[in-house]
């Protein structure tokens, strides 16, 4: 697997590349602009981008930005974004065309090296590593929907621990019910959301994602 990370703090960007490359996992240029991973990922051809929401010069939203641009050159590109906080709008536009990888996490939750490795490998194949709080705020902003409205605290539960990217077994071991109970939770959440079953797993929970988000 080969990543390109975007990160300005020199600090964190060699921690990320240090950690990645204990695991074995190429990076292929760590860089700390927009045009530099742009660059990057025309040079590199990567299999996953690790990008910070806020580059220079303006430390707004110049990284997501740059993602969402190389996104669109190489449709499904999968990318992990890195954010201090949990901002709703970046989360959206990274959701909004339901393709590829997608992950979300903040950086003061990257203190396992396991799980952040873990997160990146299961964005490069296609799924999500959506943070807990990240996924919170989209439901509550979402609360007043009908649909999401309807769906029982279990539902929600569910929901939640999908989106972080977790299989069903996973989820079933995480609230202590069977797997089997879990395919019948989720069967409802997606009737409720008016969504169609899907037995690949990545683009179900792409999809209520982006319903959630809309």
């Amino acid at each position: 697997m080969r990543v390109v990370i975007a990160e300005d703090l020199f600090l964190l960007r060699d921690g990320l590349t240090r950690m990645l490359q204990a695991h074995g996992v190429t990076v292929a240029q760590a860089v700390e602009t927009g045009p530099e991973l742009l660059a990057a990922v025309a040079a590199e051809k990567p299999d996953v981008l690790v990008v910070d929401v806020r580059l220079p010069p303006t430390f707004t939203d110049e990284g997501l930005r740059a993602a969402l641009q190389a996104r669109r050159q190489t449709p499904g590109l999968p990318v992990l974004v890195l954010s201090q906080y949990v901002e709703q709008l970046y989360a959206r536009e990274l959701l909004a065309d339901g393709t590829g990888g997608i992950g979300y996490l903040l950086k003061d939750r990257v203190m396992d090296s396991n799980q952040f490795v873990d997160a990146v490998r299961r964005v490069a194949n296609g799924g999500t590593a959506m943070d807990p709080e990240v996924i919170s705020r989209l439901l509550t902003r979402n609360s007043g929907n009908s649909a999401v409205a309807s769906l029982t605290p279990r539902e929600r539960e569910v929901l939640g621990l999908m989106a972080e990217g977790r299989s069903n077994a996973a989820v079933a071991q995480q609230l202590v019910i069977t797997e089997r109970a879990v395919a019948k939770h989720t069967a409802s959440i997606f009737l409720r959301l008016g969504l169609q079953p899907s037995d690949d797993d990545n683009r179900r929970v792409l999809a209520v994602l982006a319903y959630l988000n809309r």
